[in-house]
């Protein structure tokens, strides 16, 4: 994933970071309370939980799927507006980053365990079992309905989610100077003293949670990978059980824990480069050889199928399709929001970071389009090569962690692609946590770009033990998706409350933007002069900018020079019924 601090903006508090201790304290608590219970009584867990889900789904489905498309357009809105040319720094500051460098790090934040997870396994489901009242199964049509869906889960959608979080925290941080909590961003919409008081601590709290159950979910997707490469690869005899998933879990913690207390950054970043390459070299060989043709033009054709559909896919709800319905968007449309929603703290902050000097149109162009458009080539790649095979009835109906093992097995060097896939998936993961534990970190030690290492250490343990817990609740191998799906639904719906909220504090900071400001007194006094010189003149003037001395004497004019006939002073352009301001006709 991202690099532990690709930039690192003043500190807000002096000296050695301290922590807040109502934020962790609180945090922590929760966390080890849900880990207790989970490993204390499961069974209890497994069905609070999935009552819980039932009744969230049933009457507030809806809401994930409003929020989530209201932010596409909000982000849209944003860029398009007279906001966009707002610089997320001082006025004139210049970009940290170059543009390819910013880019090739917005890439990196897009990729992850997830892309590797449901690259094949998402389009493949939606070919076999399209959205209910939709199309045939295995048809062409059911083609264009995989992708559009699959694109319609990994594009714009989720990215808008990351980007209005992202510039949220920038512009509150880079513009206003507020430090980088999620709470800071209230300040306008709240006041200062009540984001620093119990409610915000209470935002930074659910903050620190959403981001805890979003890692621990892509924890879980990852080991579930892992688990069936193990198995693909002939290392184990049958699928994995609880004992072998939580053991990978372990594994995978400790060697992020290994990084946090060793102080590689350095080597962090440089296996998070390395996992881009081999990405792009895994994603250019399935390319070569695999169906090349069909790939290309599937291109073109998802991107076509997506906003012929976009409008039909962004209103289903359950209100209508029946259980049917509500089964598929509970495992796909709203676990994805939810998902999004609960990686926005970590993914949000990480793009704030590196987009310092950026206008608000530039960020929101290149957080939404970039990472959209490597999503397109990628679900084209692989959910295309994995539909042709299946065309060809060759893959075998597997888990969804084991389906990406089965296509790579019937194309050539299958052993070795497998074993890159499970090497990719475990550096995301140890280069990942380390990145989203830093955000816990931070907002449990008041903003501090670097916390302790003990605060990091302890949430990439907690993220370790989360994980296990939400397997455990899954039942194992055969269950483990539906209780990762489930928690990380639960979780997320308090913080798309803060999200919503967030939103409207945003406006109302960029309404009083001193360049907004700006913009409207000029317009303003323009408007004033203008009226006045027609009123004056019938039409026959012009405007002169001329400067005034501090006891109001105006500067001469150098009349060897073309000059205009209508000089303005702000402070009095405008009083239609006072002397009018200083002014010389045209010849």
């Amino acid at each position: 994933m991202a690099p532990r601090n690709p930039t690192a903006p003043p500190d807000p508090s002096p000296g050695a970071p301290r922590v807040d201790r109502t934020v962790f304290g609180v945090s922590a608590l929760l966390a080890l309370a849900f880990v207790g219970w989970g490993l204390w009584r499961t069974d209890l867990l497994g069905e609070v939980s999935s009552a819980a889900l039932a009744w969230l789904i049933t009457n507030g489905g809806w809401a994930f799927v409003l929020v989530a498309s209201a932010l596409v357009v909000f982000a849209l809105w944003l860029a398009a507006s007279r906001y966009g040319r707002i610089p997320l720094g001082a006025d004139g500051e210049r970009p940290e980053f170059k543009t390819v460098s910013w880019v090739a790090m917005m890439f990196s934040a897009g990729m992850g365990i997830g892309l590797m997870f449901y690259g094949v396994s998402e389009p493949l489901a939606h070919f076999s079992a399209p959205p209910p009242g939709t199309v045939p199964p295995n048809s062409d049509a059911a083609v264009e309905t995989a992708m559009a869906t699959s694109l319609f889960h990994w594009t714009l959608h989720p990215w808008a989610i990351y980007a209005v979080v992202g510039l949220a925290i920038a512009y509150s941080s880079f513009r206003r100077g507020r430090s980088q909590l999620i709470s800071s961003v209230f300040a306008p919409l709240l006041g200062v003293r009540k984001s620093q008081g119990p409610l915000g601590k209470l935002i930074d709290v659910l903050a620190i949670f959403a981001t805890l159950f979003g890692s621990a979910a892509s924890l879980g997707l990852g080991t579930l990978q892992i688990g069936s490469g193990l198995r693909a690869s002939g290392w184990l005899p049958d699928s994995p059980g609880v004992g072998l998933l939580v053991a990978v879990i372990a594994l995978l913690t400790a060697a992020f824990v290994a990084s946090a207390v060793s102080g590689v950054a350095k080597g962090i970043q440089w296996l998070s480069n390395t996992n881009m390459v081999l990405a792009a070299v895994l994603a250019v060989f399935l390319l070569a050889v695999g169906p090349t043709v069909f790939i290309l033009g599937l291109v073109p054709s998802s991107i076509g199928s997506y906003f012929r559909d976009v409008a039909e896919m962004t209103a289903r709800t359950g209100a209508t399709g029946g259980d049917a319905m509500h089964e598929w968007l509970s495992s796909w449309t709203i676990f994805y929001w939810a998902w999004w929603i609960s990686w926005t703290p970590f993914v949000g902050m990480f793009i704030a970071r590196i987009s310092r000097g950026r206008t608000i149109r530039q960020f929101v162009c290149g957080a939404v389009l970039v990472p959209s458009a490597v999503s397109v080539i990628w679900f084209a790649i692989f959910g295309g090569t994995a539909i042709d095979v299946q065309r060809r009835g060759a893959v075998a109906t597997g888990s969804p962690e084991a389906q990406l093992f089965d296509v790579l097995a019937h194309l050539p060097w299958g052993a070795v692609t497998g074993v890159l896939v499970m090497v990719l998936v475990a550096i995301f993961f140890v280069s990942g946590a380390d990145a989203a534990s830093v955000v816990m970190g931070t907002l449990s030690q008041r903003g501090s770009i670097e916390p302790r290492n003990s605060v990091v250490i302890f949430w990439g343990v907690a993220t370790g033990a989360v994980a296990a817990v939400m397997l455990i609740v899954g039942g194992g191998s055969d269950n483990a998706l539906t209780g990762l799906q489930n928690l990380t639904i639960i979780v997320a719906a308090p913080f798309t409350v803060v999200i919503v909220a967030l939103c409207a504090s945003l406006a109302k900071d960029l309404r009083s933007d001193p360049l907004i400001l700006r913009s409207e007194k000029g317009t303003e006094v323009i408007e004033a002069a203008v009226r006045t010189g027609d009123a004056r003149y019938n039409g026959e003037f012009q405007l002169q900018v001329r400067s005034a001395a501090p006891d109001g004497s105006a500067e001469e004019v150098d009349e060897s020079q073309p000059v205009s006939g209508f000089a303005v002073d702000p402070s009095t352009a405008g009083a239609s019924d006072q002397e009018s301001p200083e002014r010389t006709r045209t010849s």
